[in-house]
């Protein structure tokens, strides 16, 4: 059941159905709370302006990934490619933009290349019947070993300064984080209120349920890896810009973080229930809980 579904219940309070629809987002929420208490009072260095920063504006394209991951996980389906083709995207978009491209060509472009690749994915899970698993292991090869052949891992740099969307300060606060909470507010509302939306639970949960009730999986399908495609094109766009230069690599490990930002923010791993709301806390908590070991002097083994 959704966590939409699960508020409606009848019979209990406003609280309680709150409580019981958003139980882990809560519980991610008030770890967040807990470790900034906790850690900034042993010492306060961790909560100088520079570090919380740090935690959310560099972290918002990991948050901004798992939000459409976690649509994708929903619908009861994996990507393991993700982490390679925001590598991708930051190197075409980052190509783009110092051979002299107009800056909005140089955002546009690598988000529409993210949502044809995904939409592609999308199409042969949905109607090849090969598990999405099988499907994205494949593309995260063929990404990675395309992106290395055509660049030997090239550093990409002397982007001109309008291109940077990332290190843009709207109102004093970094435009990736106002990125990662309005599509984190956007897309959950999407979810709730939307037929598309709850068509991704439906078909998560049972995919022959939502069939006999009228719904398409396949055309489902290929629609949610697309929009995941959009939210992993926006993140290529935020890791291309947040710093002043780009490697023409892929992310080490960077698919997997996606994934367990989603599953820890409470989306379940079998289809059918969470909310991305969820995934953008558990990104935070991730980031947080990395910086709080350096700040307590953990070593770096551990």
């Amino acid at each position: 059941m959704s966590a939409g579904a699960t508020m409606s219940a009848p019979g209990r309070s406003a609280f309680q159905r709150f409580v019981s629809g958003y139980g882990q987002e809560i519980v991610v929420f008030l770890s967040i709370i807990f470790l900034f208490v906790v850690v900034g009072a042993i010492n306060p260095r961790f909560l100088s302006d520079t570090n919380i920063n740090s935690i959310f504006a560099g972290n918002a394209y990991i948050a901004v990934a798992a939000i459409g991951m976690s649509m994708i996980i929903m619908a009861g389906h994996i990507d393991v490619s993700v982490g390679a083709l925001i590598g991708v995207i930051a190197t075409i978009a980052g190509t783009l933009a110092v051979n002299g491209y107009p800056v909005w060509i140089a955002w546009l472009v690598p988000i529409l290349f993210s949502m044809a690749v995904n939409a592609g994915v999308g199409a042969l899970v949905a109607y090849t019947r090969i598990p999405s698993i099988v499907v994205t292991l494949g593309m995260l090869s063929i990404l990675k070993g395309g992106l290395i052949s055509a660049t030997a891992g090239a550093w990409i740099t002397n982007m001109p300064a309008e291109f940077m969307i990332a290190q843009m300060r709207p109102f004093g606060i970094p435009s990736a984080v106002w990125f990662m909470v309005g599509l984190t507010l956007i897309a959950a509302w999407f979810m709730r209120n939307t037929d598309f939306g709850r068509s991704i639970y439906a078909v998560g949960g049972n995919a022959e349920a939502a069939r006999a009730a009228g719904l398409n999986p396949e055309r489902i399908t290929v629609g949610v890896f697309a929009l995941h495609g959009l939210f992993a094109g926006i993140a290529g766009i935020l890791f291309a810009t947040q710093l002043q230069v780009i490697q023409s690599t892929v992310p080490p490990n960077l698919e997997l973080t996606v994934i367990t930002a989603s599953v820890i923010g409470g989306v379940s791993i079998l289809g059918g229930t969470g909310t991305v709301i969820g995934s953008t806390l558990a990104a935070i908590l991730f980031a947080a809980i990395g910086s709080a070991l350096i700040f307590l002097n953990v070593s770096a083994y551990w």
